[in-house]
């Protein structure tokens, strides 16, 4: 819902923070990798992920687009919540955690409060296997100059296609056009040849 909230910080401590944007106050939970990147300034920009429950609204903040994606990737680990993912990004840096997922450095994640073996186990064979799919800085990384081709595949993926499925779909339709194509055209055609 929220991309980021760009504000005056108006409140600060290692748990959340208070950001002003419009005249609205927003509180947004942070890990101290977040807190620690913050520093001393008064205006900051932050990256957010909204989490709705039946009795709460929440909000999530970042420093960095890496560490939010980070987060995201961690939550879609069966039994990892939020909470728990908060408390991993407090405890070591993301980059710690994508090099622990790598290298299959179960005792790391596990020294992590409130992960056990089963959650490291998982948190590495679900992740790990993502990272041999999109490469080994997918997880804090952000593609900075999207082709139109990767704004294609990223929107196909989006709508549930898998990844190589798309892929073809949309070298296909390159292949068959006999022009340049915008993003829409070659999305349009690829969902044709799906």
């Amino acid at each position: 819902m929220f991309a980021y909230i760009d504000g005056k910080l108006t409140f600060k401590c290692p748990t959340y923070v208070v950001v002003e944007a419009g005249g609205v106050g927003y509180h947004i939970n942070i890990s101290l990798n977040t807190y620690s990147a913050i520093g001393n300034a008064e205006r900051c920009k932050i990256y957010t992920w909204l989490q709705v429950k039946e009795d709460s609204h929440t909000l999530y903040g970042f420093a960095e687009e890496g560490e939010r994606r980070l987060f995201l990737h961690l939550i879609s680990v069966s039994g990892i919540g939020a909470a728990t993912c908060r408390m991993m990004l407090s405890s070591i840096t993301p980059a710690e955690i994508q090099n622990a997922i790598i290298n299959a450095d179960v005792a790391l994640i596990q020294q992590i409060k409130g992960i056990g073996a089963k959650s490291a186990q998982r948190i590495v064979l679900e992740l790990q296997d993502k990272l041999k799919k999109e490469g080994p800085d997918s997880l804090i990384s952000m593609p900075q100059h999207n082709t139109i081709k990767d704004e294609a595949l990223s929107a196909l993926i989006m709508l549930g296609f898998g990844k190589q499925v798309a892929e073809k779909a949309i070298d296909n339709a390159v292949k068959k056009a006999d022009q340049d194509l915008t993003v829409e055209q070659m999305i349009k055609i690829a969902l044709k040849n799906l």
